[in-house]
This record gives structure tokens, sequence and C-alpha cells, in this order.
């Protein structure tokens, strides 16, 4: 039966998830060079618009669909087209049925953002549709079934995800590793400077994730309950250890706290947070959010050497820190919370076990199918655009647009970069 309250709660977190995509396109507008800020944003944006029609017609079925085959994928039966308002007791006993199927959409469309966003000021914009698409098909979809429907094979071995962390964070983020190797470095990025061109957006869309995050991770409780409270907690210390975390860690090494390296470990926390939002207790929340914040810093610091060009960390950041995520809540998971999910700290050890099996599979998964997409691609339209487009800048040679007019000096052919 639908109960008003927890619907009224899943409506104002979905609306807080609708805003996490685009606060990310100025998290990432702000951290490219200025002749690619617009592109920076639609390569968020437009995947949000391909994955809500993806989900409509398809994904939501593949995703929490009847099951078709031992756990690996559900089957489309049409549940957003005939606007099913009442609860699905296995899913969410008290919201209608489509409200969740929606939630979930949103979901689907800032994972898919987040792993196209790897390419960023090189990548064509009809060959990151086109990967959205299959993507979130082949990718997204399955995983999403596998750790959040009943119904999936991770969920029934134990493994749980309260907010994301190995569904959304680490599918996306090592789907963004594909990506920046298929792509390869941008232009001058081994002699040229890439340095951020406008931290000031990067701090407004961190400060708009901060907030969206907490629609993203309380929403998947359906409800007004502990679940809901504890994630809110969870979301709120996660992000603010991380941050701090991550200013420590620049601090004591030789260099100083950077703006950037707050903004960055805020989400960094935020993302290991998320896998235990509903499950942790706001102190093991805050170890979770530092912990992640320092393993990403360092999976940046070894960037350089592994050659790869990862333009905005997506990997680092959200691949990196949401196994790191998952596999903590193996560790923290606080069974006062949910009776059934108890962590190797309460001497329970079948928690940590099924947590590193779903963290193995979720990822050599999306990395060997998001692999496959990206070699089809390639071959049949080209991943990269041509080196003329990329030097002028992908906002004016392929949007035929510019973020800023600067004045007469921009007219005359000054440097766009």
């Amino acid at each position: 039966m639908i109960d008003r309250a927890d619907t009224l709660f899943v409506l104002g977190c979905a609306g807080l998830a609708l805003l996490a995509t685009p606060a990310m396109g100025l998290f990432f507008g702000g951290m490219v060079r200025r002749k690619n800020v617009l592109s920076a944003f639609l390569g968020c944006l437009m995947p949000l618009g391909i994955v809500i029609l993806q989900w409509t017609l398809l994904g939501h079925g593949l995703a929490f669909g009847p099951d078709l085959f031992g756990g690996l994928v559900g089957t489309p039966d049409g549940s957003l087209f005939r606007a099913r308002f009442e609860p699905r007791g296995d899913l969410a006993p008290t919201a209608p049925e489509s409200l969740v199927l929606g939630f979930e959409m949103l979901a689907a469309g800032f994972a898919a953002a987040l792993a196209a966003s790897a390419g960023a000021e090189r990548i064509r914009p009809s060959a990151a549709a086109v990967f959205v698409a299959l993507w979130t098909t082949l990718v997204y979809d399955p995983v999403a079934h596998w750790m959040l429907s009943p119904d999936g094979w991770l969920h029934r071995l134990g493994a749980r995800d309260f907010g994301g962390g190995l569904a959304v964070h680490a599918t996306a983020g090592a789907a963004a590793l594909c990506v920046a190797v298929a792509v390869g470095k941008r232009r001058g990025a081994d002699c040229e400077s890439l340095r951020p061109h406008n931290l000031t957006l990067t701090a407004a869309g961190a400060a708009l994730l901060w907030f969206a995050w907490l629609g993203l991770n309380a929403g998947r409780a359906w409800g007004v309950s502990a679940g809901a409270v504890a994630a809110t907690l969870a979301t709120l210390v996660g992000g603010a250890s991380g941050m701090a975390a991550w200013s420590l860690v620049e601090r004591v090494t030789p260099g100083k706290a950077t703006f950037l390296g707050a903004c960055t470990g805020l989400v960094a926390g935020l993302v290991g947070s998320s896998a235990g939002a509903g499950y942790v207790a706001p102190p093991a929340a805050a170890v979770l959010g530092a912990v992640a914040a320092v393993v990403c810093c360092g999976a940046i610091l070894v960037k350089g050497r592994l050659s790869y060009d990862d333009s905005l960390d997506v990997f680092g950041v959200h691949g990196v820190g949401g196994v790191v995520g998952a596999i903590g809540l193996g560790l923290l998971a606080d069974s006062s919370l949910d009776a059934g999910v108890a962590g190797l700290l309460e001497g329970r050890t079948e928690l940590i076990a099924a947590q590193l099996v779903a963290a193995g599979a979720v990822v050599g998964y999306a990395l060997v199918v998001t692999s496959a997409i990206l070699f089809v691609l390639d071959r049949t339209m080209g991943l990269r655009v041509v080196p003329e487009d990329e030097e002028i800048g992908l906002d004016v040679a392929r949007h035929g647009q510019r973020a800023y007019v600067m004045g007469e000096g921009e007219r005359i052919g000054m440097d766009y970069r």
C-alpha cells in the first residue's frame, strides 16, 4: 500500500538526483580548458537525455524486470509504459513502482555521464552518444540487475550496495579507464599545460553535487526510515571527511593543500561512503570517506606513470573510490541499522566475502564489455575528433559556439585555450 510520506520523500530525492548530473557537468566544465567547457558540460547532459529514453524503452526491464536467466539480467516488461502506481513489494513496499524506476533511471544517467566523460576534449560527440546507448544497455543495466534488483545473482549472494558504490561508481569508473585508453591522450598532454580553466565553476559543481548526493544516497531507503537518516548523515560526514583527508595528504606532502584537491576529496569521500550509506553509522561513514579519499589521491598521483590520460580522473575517483567503499562496507556494516547486513568487525564474514566477489565481478565485467564496445565503435565510426578540431576546441569545432566572448582580442585570433 502506498504511503504518502514515503512517496513524497522519494519524489524529493528524485529531484535532487536529477540535479546530480548537471552539477557534475559544472564540476567537469571548470576542469577542462576554456575552449572545451561547453562540450564537457554537454558530455554530461547528453548522456542523461539518452539514458532517459533508453531506460523508458528498455533499460528499466533489463535492470529491474522479471529475472531472465540465473540473476544475470531482467526482462523488459513495459512497466514504465503502464504507469504502475502501486508499490512493488520486493523493491519498495510503500512507494509507487514507476517512481522507484524513475529514480533508478536518474542514477543510470549519472553513471553513463561519468563513463563517457573520460574522453573529454577529444572524443567525437556522435561516438559518445552511441557509446552511451550501448554501454547503458550492455553494461550498466545488467550490473544494476546483479547488485540492486532482488533477483540479481550478487544480491542473492549477499552483496549490498545501498547508494551505488559498485553499480554506479565502480562500473562507470572501470568504463572510464577503457574510454581514456581507447581514445588516447589529449594533444599536448606530455608537453603543454592542461590546467583547469575555471575553478569557480568546479566549486559550484562540487557544492551542488554534495547537495544532490543527499538524494542519490537517501532515496534508496525508499521512504522515511532509519536507513534514510543513516544515508543522509553518511553523505554529509563522508564528504566532509574526504575533503579533509585529501587536503591533509596534500599538506603533508611537498606542495600545498589546493582548492581543486579539496573539491576532488569531497567527491571521493561521497563516492567512498555511497555503498554503505544506509548500513553504517556516522563514524564508520567518516572512515570510509577519508580512506577512499586517501586511496583515490594515491591513484591519481600514479596515473602519469601508467601513461593513460583520464582527463577528469573518473577512474581514479569514482572507480577506485567505489571499490574501496564497497569493501569497506563489508568491514564496517552495522547490523543495528539492518539486521541482515553485518560487517567483519561484528564477527561476520559473509558480507565481506560477498563484497569482494561483487567488486571483482562488476569491475571485470565492465572492463571486458566496455573494451569490446569501444573496439567496435573505433573500427566503425571512429572515436576521436580530427587533430584540427581538437586544436581549435570542441566548443567551436563541433558545437559552433564559445562559452566566453572575451572581446576584440578573441575575434582577431588570440589563443583560445
